[in-house]
């Protein structure tokens, strides 16, 4: 254990330094993102928006390899994206950024969390920190990506392709699209952080691999239902967000089952 007991106070006093260097870094991350404006808003943001972005030619490739029809392939998205609002270009501009930067400093807010942690652990505790920095970074720039390569395009491609009228034209509001951004990329991201949540929860004895293997079928019923929320209702979408979930829920059963037989052995 630590050398030395710390207060409550002390352990508070602790924490906002901690808290205060990741802000900070998020900060300079999104300063960083905020002067790249035109790489973020023109390549980023709306490579989505663009019939030629991978995401989009890949799907039309499978779907010929398949023999399937041209369903999967997209030759226009007919929709405008426009701001509406005196501040709207601006705030969607400040939003952008500071989600940017916190994509980026991601792994140093994750190191600060370790930093506060490590105090409280044992040795051999402490020499797995670097590697639970390593993973649960790689898992969320993983589901970050997920998010934007996947997520994000099939939600863009059927809203924008959805109509219920031939007199209705779609335009979106600027703050619109970028919350449908953010939101499928932050959300991605955290949900591929399960198995660290998974192994944390094992340690302190609120879940077992018993329990998760118990409620598999409640658990697939739930990722059916977030994949539903979070992407358009056609189910190849659901399913292909799906799968790489239950994946995920399969590999934490695996890491809780790891867990339990180590504490075992030590016990």
């Amino acid at each position: 254990m630590a050398e030395k007991e710390m207060s409550f106070l002390e352990h508070l006093e602790d924490l906002r330094w901690h808290l205060l260097r990741s802000i900070v870094a998020i900060l300079i991350a999104a300063i960083a993102a905020f002067l790249a404006k035109n790489f973020v808003f023109d390549v980023l943001l709306f490579g989505p928006k663009k019939t030629d972005f991978l995401t989009y030619k890949l799907l039309c490739q499978a779907s010929n390899l398949l023999g399937f029809d041209d369903s999967f392939c997209i030759n226009e998205l007919p929709f405008r994206i426009q701001s509406r609002t005196m501040a709207g270009q601006f705030s969607a501009h400040i939003w952008t950024s500071i989600t940017l930067g916190f994509v980026v400093a991601f792994p140093y807010v994750i190191y600060q969390f370790g930093k506060f942690i490590s105090p409280g652990l044992y040795n051999h505790e402490k020499r797995t920190v670097s590697g639970f920095i390593s993973i649960s970074s790689l898992l969320f720039f993983i589901g970050v990506l997920f998010g934007y390569y996947v997520v994000t395009p099939l939600s863009i491609r059927f809203l924008g392709t959805y109509t219920v009228s031939t007199e209705i034209f779609n335009d979106f509001d600027l703050s619109s699209y970028t919350a449908l951004i953010r939101a499928s990329v932050l959300a991605s991201g955290l949900i591929f952080e399960l198995p660290i949540l998974v192994y944390f929860l094992t340690k302190v004895g609120l879940i077992t691999p018993e329990l998760m293997r118990n409620y598999r079928k409640i658990a697939l019923v739930l990722v059916m239902f977030l994949s539903a929320v979070i992407t358009p209702p056609d189910v190849a979408s659901q399913i292909i967000v799906a799968i790489p979930v239950l994946i995920l829920y399969e590999l934490s059963i695996f890491i809780s089952k790891r867990v339990v037989r180590n504490m075992n052995k030590k016990s």
